[in-house]
């Protein structure tokens, strides 16, 4: 039976790299519905993401290619269908929400596992949605114990991505390397101009003019990870540093849903501590 897959692929840039695979696509009789690529020229690095329709056995198709591309390539052919994720949560719910609704209402195009939370606040709103909520509290216990225990219940689920929907809880180096390019979050674009207790406020008595979200993967370089998804919303004098932050919490779950959108879709791929986007 005809299907359809997303067959990307990065490896070192060399001639003749679309005709190639391009051909390894007609020879199999697979018609290509969409392709894009892209070459990094500083440091040679080829992207390509083509979505092919036909009779095909993936890892046939994925042996084939590696055929007629460099040794170093990375290539997956994937077969569309909704991915798993797993939300991480504080107190505050606008991102949480949003991805909640856009769940029920089937334009999320992922299964949402579980809801973690280090606090029990949003257990309800979590349950309204039929979706298991596990509270995971972190008193008395050190940031390694903490998160020892938050592993045991994700690694209780298959899933593709955890997505940190406002969870504020600095991760440490051994939870980021156990879930590489895997760990989504979601901030505010004042960083690092603005840390610590109440960006908004600060940024409200700096007088600035934009306010913003940025998504991005999570390294142990605090909120420096590969940029997904970003976004600003002009402001003024006439806005409290209440109504800034009403509008950065607006401009967070926009900016979170756009990013999932593109990552569920397999448009996102990690080029050192950048994104190529497809």
């Amino acid at each position: 039976m005809e299907k359809r897959a997303r067959v990307l692929i990065d490896c070192e840039d060399a001639k003749g790299l679309v005709y190639n695979i391009s051909k390894v696509f007609y020879d199999r009789g697979l018609n290509i519905d969409n392709n894009r690529e892209f070459v990094d020229k500083e440091h040679q690095r080829f992207f390509m993401r083509t979505v092919v329709s036909g009779l095909f056995d993936v890892k046939e198709l994925e042996n084939e290619l590696k055929s007629v591309v460099p040794s170093d390539a990375q290539i997956k052919v994937i077969e569309p269908k909704d991915k798993n994720i797993i939300l991480m949560v504080t107190k505050e719910s606008h991102a949480l929400g949003d991805i909640l609704v856009r769940h029920a209402d089937g334009e999320l195009g992922a299964k949402i596992q579980c809801v973690i939370g280090n606090h029990d606040d949003l257990k309800e709103l979590v349950e309204r949605f039929d979706i298991p909520f596990i509270h995971v509290s972190a008193n008395e216990l050190s940031r390694e114990e903490h998160e020892e225990k938050v592993i045991s219940k994700i690694n209780s689920f298959e899933f593709d991505y955890i997505v940190l929907a406002k969870y504020m809880r600095i991760l440490t180096p051994g939870f980021v390397k156990a879930y590489p390019q895997k760990i989504i979050n979601i901030h505010h674009s004042f960083l690092p101009a603005f840390i610590g207790a109440n960006p908004y406020k600060q940024a409200y008595e700096r007088g600035v003019k934009i306010i913003g979200a940025t998504a991005h993967y999570v390294t142990n370089d605090l909120d420096e990870g590969p940029i997904i998804a970003q976004d600003t919303i002009p402001v003024n004098h006439r806005l409290t540093w209440k109504d800034m932050q009403r509008a950065g919490r607006d401009g967070e779950k926009v900016v979170l849903s756009r990013a999932l959108a593109l990552v569920l879709n397999d448009r996102v791929f990690v080029n050192g501590n950048k994104t190529v986007i497809f």
